[in-house]
């Protein structure tokens, strides 16, 4: 009789224990899902490029239809600056974005003959894209249209380019076309212009 409890308790202890295996496994499946999947959304978010590489060079027609090459910048800190008018965050920088521009452009730097900031707007609606342009006061000339069909998956000419999954995105390029700094906030910005300021 004794021998027959013993069994009992020893098949009842077995059943919790693979149930607790089974919870245990199950659980540490799911965490390692969850976490692949947030690893996985970082890296792909990740600006294709960072500091010391050389820009990609673009050519593009401007909001007046003029042509423009990142090329002929070559000289000046070049902010590059990729936002859309469908974008809150990007709408939300703006303000910053123009007040740089109205207190550094045309000044003089140690390192580099102006500030100028290019304005790729990744859009499907042109007329939305001016705009926005006009209505956030946006008063620099280098404003670029890259057209996609998809603000999912980012598929203009210069977005595919510059590898960009997400917006905003910037790249702060020196006078030689080398990004110095990847998503840099307006105060970083602000910062590192005055302390090159002549």
């Amino acid at each position: 009789m004794l021998n027959y409890f013993f069994i009992e308790y020893v098949e009842t202890e077995n059943k919790n224990s693979m149930k607790k295996f089974g919870f245990n496994t199950f659980s540490l499946i799911l965490l390692l899902v969850v976490a692949g999947v947030f690893l996985g959304r970082y890296f792909y978010f990740q600006p294709k490029f960072i500091n010391g590489e050389k820009a990609p060079g673009f050519e593009a027609t401007l909001i007046n239809g003029n042509p423009m090459s990142l090329s002929d910048l070559q000289g000046n800190w070049v902010l590059i600056d990729f936002w859309g008018s469908w974008c809150p965050p990007c709408r939300a920088e703006n303000p910053a974005l123009a007040a740089l521009y109205r207190d550094f452009n045309g000044k003089s730097f140690k390192s580099a003959e102006n500030f100028e900031i290019v304005s790729v707007g990744i859009e499907r609606d042109e007329k939305r894209w001016k705009q926005a342009i006009q209505r956030d006061q946006l008063q620099w000339p280098y404003h670029v249209m890259d057209t996609t069909t998809s603000f999912k998956f980012f598929d203009g000419n210069i977005s595919s380019q510059y590898g960009i999954t997400q917006v905003p995105t910037k790249y702060l390029l020196n006078a030689n076309g080398l990004i110095v700094k990847v998503d840099p906030k307006p105060e970083e910005l602000k910062e590192l212009l005055e302390n090159d300021l002549r």
